[in-house]
């Protein structure tokens, strides 16, 4: 990406003080460009850089996905099993049938949750209370199951950190391994994602870009990644396969690379390809989804149904996700492109819709033009 694609994010976003600065990766085949926009710490002036870490956030779910997914190709679960298969806490589930202020009704489901339910966000899991920081899987997923389905499973679509987080629960159970280890040994050593980790090391803190939300008078002010308590290495704070890793723009392509070769790359399959099409391809059907129009909803991917708006720039069957503070990471088949976004932009309404992202997945496909 030359200076002057670059230059509009930087004039309308960086200079503007919208963003202190981001890091756009645009990759075709093995051509992999970069560029480096703004700072990364905006009180000591230090400016951003091509290896500087970001909490990716929601950016995460993808990668429980394709865990789970490497267990089904092992005959170790399916994605239509329900749960309760292999998580007996989630037997005899109520349903909320109705809730008003002074009556509520619970019914049974006519079915089970699935972990395809988990995986498109359709399970219908209702939420509960911020859990302490150092909970096991085990913990939250129990907390999970005594609560009542929102809606019947597989009838409507609502975000489910809950279902993502059951997800990685599913894995222990069903590789006898926490879910963190098989997520290192599986998939980020062999790709080659070194700096990609639920607790950076003192070395990657140092790389770790400063998050900022909206501040008085119209400047940025510095915030606290929110989910983090006590130190960044801290081993007990809980692995949350719903968003807690961090990442850096190379390695997140590194995972996207591979997708788009099928499963398999530099001599190592990781899923089959058929494996890879059912969790890139819709299986939300005409259920309406987040996070902006013309969006389906794959197997732990968000997939572009019909382009429009911030999408437009993407064809349809473009697959990937994006993360709390604004991070984007996009696969097009089509066009064989990879796009990454990072920055760490707190109080965005919306960061699926954000202006920031259209112009960055346009000067991306003029990039690698």
């Amino acid at each position: 990406m030359t200076t002057t694609q670059t230059g509009e994010i930087k004039t309308g976003f960086v200079d503007q003080g919208v963003l202190p600065g981001a890091v756009a990766l645009v990759q075709r085949g093995d051509d992999v460009q970069v560029a480096t926009i703004g700072m990364r710490d905006l009180a000591n002036n230090v400016p951003m850089k091509e290896d500087d870490l970001f909490w990716i956030a929601s950016m995460t779910k993808p990668m429980a996905a394709i865990c789970v997914a490497m267990l089904v190709e092992e005959g170790k679960m399916s994605f239509d099993d329900p749960v309760e298969k292999h998580l007996p806490e989630f037997r005899g589930q109520w349903l909320v049938s109705e809730d008003g202020k002074e009556k509520r009704v619970l019914t049974r489901p006519a079915r089970p949750i699935t972990i395809r339910d988990l995986m498109t966000h359709t399970a219908g899991l209702g939420e509960v209370p911020s859990p302490r920081p150092d909970s096991t899987l085990a913990e939250l997923t129990m907390g999970y199951a005594r609560e009542a389905l929102r809606f019947p499973p597989g009838s409507k679509w609502s975000y489910s950190n809950p279902g993502i987080n059951t997800l990685g629960r599913l894995v222990e159970v069903g590789s006898g391994k926490p879910f963190a280890e098989f997520l290192q040994q599986r998939l980020l050593d062999p790709l080659g994602m070194t700096d990609t980790t639920f607790w950076p090391t003192a070395e990657q803190a140092q790389r770790l870009a400063k998050s900022y939300g909206p501040g008085e008078g119209g400047k940025l002010k510095e915030v606290e990644v929110y989910f983090i308590k006590g130190p960044l290495s801290d081993r007990k704070r809980t692995p949350y396969p719903a968003g807690g890793l961090f990442s850096t723009a190379r390695d997140v392509a590194k995972l996207y690379r591979m997708m788009l070769a099928d499963g398999a790359v530099d001599g190592h399959t990781y899923l089959k390809k058929e494996t890879v099409a059912e969790m890139t391809t819709t299986q939300t059907g005409e259920i309406k989804t987040g996070f902006v129009d013309g969006m389906s909803w794959g197997l732990g991917f968000q997939v572009v149904k019909e382009p429009k708006g911030v999408t437009a720039a993407l064809s349809s069957g473009t697959f990937g996700h994006g993360g709390a503070y604004g991070t984007q990471s996009w696969a097009d088949p089509k066009r064989g492109l990879i796009y990454v976004l990072m920055i760490q932009r707190a109080g965005l309404p919306n960061g699926d819709a954000s202006e920031m992202r259209r112009v960055m997945q346009e000067v991306g496909a003029q990039a690698a033009e």
